[in-house]
């Protein structure tokens, strides 16, 4: 049986042309803006307030960003893996493990339990095969870690780290690895999880305390909740955006969901754009931090 969960709100007015890849670290929700070439931070109090709105322009599309244990942030974009600093505005270039695509460009990543950096790229011309899912090691070396794949997207690893669950997207499955945290290896890959019931697309993703999965569907305007352990949707928000991209636990117990959304290519709606927000009756666990 499906639970109920209200409506979410938008948390203020600012809009971005794509938001893209929520993460929420030390009382702040990080997330950035593809297409605005935006790296954004939003600084929100325990009452729901809106504090600061913060963005800086990064030179380049950016599909996702992580906060740094040393301090600063590291995003994976068009020219792949780099350091960022929202103090001075530097960005210092790491690694681009693909400069002979220039069709394809860096799309959703996440921390594993290790504090590895692990990031996908994109065929933006949608080459089937033609992009990879990459893990930027603590000592920065890039791993090459599982393709071909198309459109790389969402990713979160179980409470017990033993499971990493992955989207590429075209193919509308969430797949199951074995994961090795000592190692960062990844086998065995399954299909556990099936949307091609949704004439929408399998986005970002994240998971709860309870190891369940929230997948924001693109083209779609929802979220959904599956039980990875039964394949079973266990729940749906309904996001006044068609282009609901990807989501997030944050706020002071993890129970607030954060969910970014873009703007549609032909359809104008009011709240797009925006970050919304949404309390949906469970928590999800913190994030990490790249421990490079």
């Amino acid at each position: 049986m499906e639970q109920h969960i209200p409506e979410p709100i938008p948390v203020d007015d600012v809009v971005s042309r794509w938001g893209e890849g929520p993460i929420w670290h030390d009382g702040r929700l990080w997330y950035v803006d593809i297409e605005g070439k935006a790296v954004a931070c939003l600084h929100r109090n325990s009452d729901g307030v809106v504090l600061r709105h913060q963005r800086w322009d990064v030179g380049e599309r950016v599909g996702a960003v992580v906060p740094r244990q040393s301090g600063g942030l590291v995003i994976a974009g068009d020219h792949g893996f780099s350091f960022f600093d929202p103090a001075t505005g530097l960005k210092t270039p790491i690694a681009d493990p693909e400069p002979d695509l220039p069709d394809n460009r860096f799309n959703d990543g996440k921390c594993d339990p290790a504090g590895r950096f692990w990031a996908g790229t994109i065929s933006l011309v949608k080459k089937t095969g033609s992009a990879r899912l990459y893990c930027l090691e603590p000592d920065l070396r890039v791993r090459d870690a599982y393709g071909p794949v198309t459109n790389s997207n969402g990713i979160a690893w179980s409470g017990d780290a033993r499971s990493m669950f992955y989207i590429d997207t075209p193919t509308k499955q969430v797949l199951r690895f074995d994961y090795d945290r000592e190692s960062g290896g990844v086998t065995n890959p399954v299909a556990v999880i099936d949307t091609s019931d949704l004439d929408a697309s399998p986005d970002g993703m994240a998971i709860d305390e309870n190891d369940q999965l929230w997948i924001a569907f693109c083209h779609g305007g929802c979220v959904r909740c599956y039980d990875p352990a039964d394949g079973q949707q266990r729940a749906e928000i309904k996001v006044p955006a068609l282009e609901t991209t990807a989501c997030a636990f944050g706020g002071d117990d993890l129970g607030d969901l954060y969910i970014t959304t873009g703007l549609h290519k032909s359809v104008e709606e009011e709240l797009a754009g925006r970050v919304f927000v949404v309390r949906p009756g469970v928590k999800g666990v913190p994030a990490r931090a790249f421990a490079g």
